[in-house]
């Protein structure tokens, strides 16, 4: 029996945040007589609404908790046959990490710390299964800064990270090799680059961009926007995700890119675009008047660039979105569910929006 047929059991941390609330509803529909564990601690980023549609299923359960709580994720590991961990838990958010470093080192590196102890002990009292994962969900952060005509990162690429969040990542993964090389615990890593898509939270570029222009309200762009990221379409990432449990090699890391390279000028240009096509009524038009040009963050990388020949050619994945068909896709779900993001802009969402980019201005 392989590993994709076998039943399974997944404690999925960081659930109710973006990538991991989509990772959920991806598993949900594809594998429907799988048991999923959701922990999530419910901070600014985190949004139970987001898994509402799995509420009351008979095998999803919901448990509210820090993954840094020793004694909640050994009790998880007694109750439930959980088999494999889906770790999306972090803080994730570079201007945040500029402004409080400490919660990333704390989440981040503690936190996957403590996974991954408690994990080897449960692993090791039921004899080392070897059917048993490890996910560590990581970022290509880690990587640091490409120039233009550098080749993108791939898994040999020395580390060398430029923020204190992707600091925080670049030790979680560590930590999670050596869990492998020293114990043998059956640890996997990815590295994928920025995604976008539903249940995004409004700090990030896409999801703030099609907010402030359904709002009317400027749209920020770091220094002269010229900034290049590779994009991921979340759903493509899900499935490479899925591929990476199953079939990937214990001990190994696996690059997840979209092969969508995009200076972030353009990007914001392309989501105007869509917002004056898709939106009838709009506080300003054309959306592009609304664009801003405000001080570059600190230690802003310049380029990122993902090389997904591992995956591609080990596991068979390939991206299946394109930028254009899944920035419509994004717009048009912001512009169908007003009623998830709009509780969002809260106080202390304004507070942090202001403290970030008006001293930006």
């Amino acid at each position: 029996m392989t590993l994709a047929s076998s039943p399974r059991c997944l404690l999925i941390t960081g659930g109710a945040g973006f990538i991991g609330a989509n990772f959920v509803h991806h598993w949900f529909q594809q594998y429907p007589n799988d048991r999923l564990v959701v922990l999530d601690a419910l901070t600014y980023a985190g949004n139970r609404q987001s898994l509402a549609p799995l509420e009351g299923a008979a095998n999803f359960r919901f448990v509210q908790g820090n993954i840094c709580d020793r004694e909640l994720v050994e009790q998880l590991l007694r109750e439930e046959p959980i088999d494999t961990i889906a770790h999306f838990a972090a803080e994730s958010h570079v201007d945040r990490s500029i402004l409080g470093p400490g919660a990333f080192v704390q989440t981040n590196v503690v936190g996957t710390f403590t996974l991954l102890e408690a994990f080897r002990q449960h692993w090791y009292s039921l004899g080392q299964p070897d059917t048993y994962r490890f996910l560590h969900v990581s970022t290509d952060e880690v990587y640091g800064s490409l120039g233009p005509d550098d080749p993108p990162f791939s898994e040999t690429t020395p580390y060398a990270p430029n923020s204190p969040y992707s600091a925080s990542k670049a030790g979680s993964d560590h930590l999670a090799r050596a869990y492998f090389h020293t114990y043998g615990l059956p640890t996997l890593i990815t590295n994928c680059s920025n995604n976008y898509g539903p249940y995004h939270f409004p700090e990030k570029l896409i999801p703030l961009c099609c907010i402030n222009i359904l709002l009317g309200k400027a749209l920020p762009i770091y220094g002269d926007g010229q900034n290049v990221r590779d994009w991921l379409y979340v759903q493509d990432h899900c499935r490479a995700l899925a591929m990476v449990i199953h079939h990937g090699q214990p001990g190994e890391t696996y690059n997840i890119g979209g092969c969508n390279e995009v200076k972030n000028l353009d990007l914001v240009q392309m989501l105007c675009d869509l917002m004056d096509e898709l939106a009838p009524e709009l506080p300003v038009r054309p959306s592009r008047k609304l664009i801003t040009f405000v001080k570059d963050r600190p230690g802003h990388d310049r380029r990122y660039a993902i090389d997904a020949t591992k995956l591609r050619t080990e596991l068979g994945w390939e991206p299946t979105v394109t930028i254009a068909e899944g920035l419509r896709q994004t717009v048009q779900w912001f512009l169908n569910n007003r009623d998830w993001w709009q509780p969002l802009l809260s106080a202390e969402y304004q507070d942090y929006y202001q403290q970030v980019y008006a001293s930006s201005a």
